[in-house]
């Protein structure tokens, strides 16, 4: 399939009434188990995917190759739309976030994401000319090959400034980004200001806003096109795994050897490729 193919089949998800969820997972057993679900799209996470590596997410610990053939193992195994997501790019300069971009598409991916993030804990989200002009740099490596979401992270790093973020997510829309996304918007009210002042942009939701988990039903009504769980899954996961841990460390072998049958994960892995 063609990156323009893919771009409109993915696209498609987001304009159709009701939206999409799009489940993040972070390794080649939970995509394929999200496939195996019905999910239509899936995305990557970086902080599960740093994780799994033993890394921080948002440090620059994790390099855009890494990524890359992270995202396409998601891809090759279910067949499915993946979107990326990327931090802020991969690099400090308009042209590294066109090569990551250009990267992306030539591996196959429906979707990226580009934060205003900046990797420096000093001085965690970028001015806001600097973070519009890589998303407008980023939609124009796409080239409409690939969906490009414009996300600002002013909540989840300590700035509470909704006309800012709000200001951010409709500059992005009108660079061309064709999704924009601020995590955890403070409450219900805040995230239908967002919708309503992007629109006809779709909106992604990390889960709900801050205060309250909504239903998916819930922020359909609220106009939200794209829903996303981060690395809600993979905590999810490492919940299970620590409770095992602890009975495995009181020698409680029973309840630490509980888990997914070994013949159900069988029957995953051999319907991937080969």
């Amino acid at each position: 399939m063609s990156g323009s193919e893919l771009f409109e089949r993915f696209m498609a998800l987001h304009t159709r009434d009701g939206g999409v969820v799009m489940p993040n997972a972070w390794d080649g057993l939970s995509a394929l188990m999200l496939a195996d679900a019905g999910f239509e799209a899936i995305g990557t996470s970086s902080l599960a995917f740093a994780a799994t590596l033993g890394r921080r997410d948002g440090r620059r610990e994790i390099t855009r190759d890494d990524h890359l053939e992270h995202a396409r193992l998601f891809a090759r195994l279910t067949e499915l739309p993946v979107n990326g997501d990327f931090e802020d790019g991969y690099g400090d300069t308009l042209d590294d976030v066109a090569a990551t971009v250009e990267a992306a598409v030539d591996a196959g991916l429906a979707g990226i994401g580009i934060e205003d993030t900046s990797g420096d804990p000093a001085h965690p989200i970028r001015d806001f000319d600097d973070a519009v002009a890589r998303v407008r740099r980023a939609v124009e490596a796409a080239g409409r090959r690939i969906v490009v979401t414009g996300r600002t992270d002013n909540f989840i790093q300590g700035r509470p400034d909704l006309d800012d973020t709000i200001r951010r997510l409709m500059a992005f829309a009108e660079a061309g980004a064709d999704v924009v996304y601020a995590p955890y918007p403070p409450d219900l009210d805040a995230l239908v200001a967002i919708v309503t002042a992007v629109a006809p942009t779709p909106v992604n939701v990390l889960i709900s806003p801050a205060d309250t988990v909504l239903t998916v039903a819930d922020l359909q009504q609220a106009g939200v096109k794209r829903v996303s769980v981060g690395p809600a899954l993979y905590r999810h996961a490492m919940a299970a795994l620590d409770q095992a841990v602890t009975a495995l460390r009181a020698g409680d072998l029973a309840t630490a050897t509980t888990g997914l049958d070994i013949g159900r994960i069988a029957d995953l892995l051999a319907r991937g490729p080969h």
